[in-house]
């Protein structure tokens, strides 16, 4: 694996996610909101998971 994906790999996708969520929250309604909600979600689950378990 190239050291840019090893270091810009995991946050480009989550931007693309980010990206594919606000545009099909605002395409349109039904499945659009589902993929939304999922593409949103998870950027945050990955955030969370990662905050969680940082040790102090």
């Amino acid at each position: 694996m190239s050291p840019f994906l090893r270091m810009w790999g995991a946050p480009t996708l989550l931007a693309i996610l980010t990206i594919i969520g606000l545009l099909s929250a605002l395409i349109g309604d039904g499945v659009w909101d589902a993929l939304s909600a999922v593409t949103l979600g998870v950027p945050v689950l990955c955030c969370l998971w990662y905050g969680l378990r940082r040790k102090s």
